[in-house]
């Protein structure tokens, strides 16, 4: 038990500190590319619009996946289970809960569609991509309405399904598998993966990667620099790897939850999530930022020189 405790108090840390590294990711280029959009409105450069037009998709982008750091960190068996806030089991097995609905229901579905959402813009006409002022609200209404069906299946599979399964005393038994969202561990509360949201989840990777896959491979096509064409190597590959998270959190009800291979199992495949998800943050946010901060530059040197002479 000691071992077991020590394990998953290592993990905790190590969850945490991750979750931190990318937080501080977003922060910076949630700073970098409002202080360039306020520079842009304030010194009146609208021709550099282009380059930091979906900013308000990008500040939703970290604003989304700060509320998945937030739920990494409260489903953690070292925060929620060891009665760090709270020894209510109630209360712990809602928080598991409200991870589920909460993270994979709607912070990873948004974070990626986002993301796709972004690599395809470069694809779009200007006066229908980025350039257009209408852009960023459509895509962002595009990505809730799309993760709406996400959302509402997680919140059946984790408050309708076990009263189902309840109500049939041969597949109550099975419950656990398709349908719980925490088990006990020690007599604390450890969060679990139902089956079905993990095959829900799977389902919706398949689409996002052929899709992603078709995207990209058009920009491919048109893109001869080879710096860009990493880029998208990169991005195609870190939203490939999204496939067999789901295959680890489906293979994770085999172990007893809080146990070393279980735990083993989840952290593996927040590994392969964060690893996706800084791919595609740094790529589609961290670059073009830094690519909006050297035009501006470039701008003011220009404006200097023209002064000068």
């Amino acid at each position: 038990m000691l071992l077991i405790t020590l394990f998953t108090n290592i993990i905790g840390v190590v969850t945490i500190a991750l979750v931190s590294i990318v937080s501080i990711l977003g922060i910076i280029c949630l700073s970098r590319s409002v202080h360039f959009q306020l520079w842009i409105k304030t010194r009146g450069y609208q021709r550099l619009s282009y380059f930091n037009g979906p900013w308000l998709t990008r500040i939703t982008l970290i604003v989304v996946a700060f509320w998945w750091g937030i739920g990494e960190v409260l489903r953690l068996t070292f925060v929620n289970g060891e009665g760090m806030f709270t020894s209510d089991r109630t209360w712990q097995a809602n928080v598991c809960k409200f991870y589920i609905i909460s993270n994979l229901g709607f912070a990873e579905p948004g974070l990626f569609l986002l993301l796709a959402f972004l690599l395809s813009a470069a694809l779009q006409k200007q006066e229908l991509g980025t350039l257009n002022h209408k852009w960023n609200r459509k895509t962002i209404r595009a990505m809730l309405i799309i993760c709406f069906p996400s959302l509402l299946w997680e919140a059946c599979v984790v408050f309708i399904g076990p009263r189902v399964a309840s109500d049939d005393g041969q597949t109550s038994n099975l419950a656990k598998y398709w349908y719980s969202a925490s088990a006990d561990h020690q007599g604390n509360v450890a969060c679990t993966y139902p089956l079905l949201s993990s095959i829900f989840l799977g389902a919706f990777y398949i689409i996002l990667i052929i899709y992603v896959m078709f995207v990209g491979g058009q920009m491919l096509s048109l893109v001869i620099n080879k710096g860009l064409r990493r880029r998208i190597y990169m991005l195609i590959f870190a939203t490939s790897i999204l496939l067999p998270r789901a295959a680890l959190l489906g293979l994770s009800i085999v172990p007893w939850p809080g146990e070393i291979a279980h735990e083993s199992l989840v952290f593996v495949s927040f590994l392969v999530l964060m690893f996706a998800a800084m791919v595609g943050i740094v790529i589609l946010v961290y670059f073009p930022v830094a690519d909006t901060l050297g035009a501006q530059e470039h701008v003011e040197m220009q404006a200097r020189q023209a002064i000068m002479l």
